[in-house]
């Protein structure tokens, strides 16, 4: 009886974590995507991404599915989402093209960074309409990584304009319908 107790407790536990278990993936995945950027592993570092991008789809749909939504879970989410969306992918483009152009380069990386995470915050102050104000840094940040599949075949100048116009993107006041 009392084992029975102790794995129902779990279970119910662990039903009530999977949001943030998967949210948690996606901050793993970031992090470990940064860590291949910086020793120049940057294929890896794309697919980490990507792979995030998914664990950052499905928490969302598993907190409405299982019906546990948090604050706890939203703040976590954006934490993950700058990590795997905006610092990754700003690190992957700056270590696989963006050095190149010196101060520009490190600026426009800081920058994007800047406006994700500015993006975020304006995010969970928000009241859920329906909408997104300004492009979601989950969408930029895969942006940026597709762009970096074709570093070898675009001029490096144009990367730096993909940055900006991301970093535009995200806090700009357009509206976006959730999907």
């Amino acid at each position: 009886m009392f084992s029975q107790d102790v794995l129902d407790l779990t279970i119910k536990k662990l039903k009530a974590q999977t949001a943030n278990i998967l949210t948690l993936s996606n901050l793993f995945l970031g992090c470990f995507a940064i860590l291949f950027s910086i020793n120049n592993n940057l294929k890896l570092s794309v697919l980490l991404i990507f792979i995030a991008a998914l664990a950052d789809r499905f928490d969302g749909m598993a907190a409405r599915k299982m019906n546990i939504e948090s604050e706890l879970g939203k703040q976590l989410d954006s934490m993950s989402d700058i990590i795997s969306f905006g610092v990754a992918p700003a690190l992957l483009l700056y270590t696989g093209v963006l050095y190149e152009f010196g101060a520009p380069g490190a600026f426009l990386t800081a920058l994007y960074i800047g406006c994700g995470a500015l993006r975020l915050a304006r995010f969970n102050i928000s009241e859920n309409n329906g909408y997104f104000t300004g492009l979601p840094i989950t969408a930029s940040g895969c942006i940026a990584t597709l762009c970096f599949l074709a570093v070898p075949y675009w001029p490096s100048p144009i990367f730096l304009f993909i940055m900006l116009i991301l970093s535009i993107l995200m806090i700009s006041p357009f509206s976006l319908k959730k999907m």
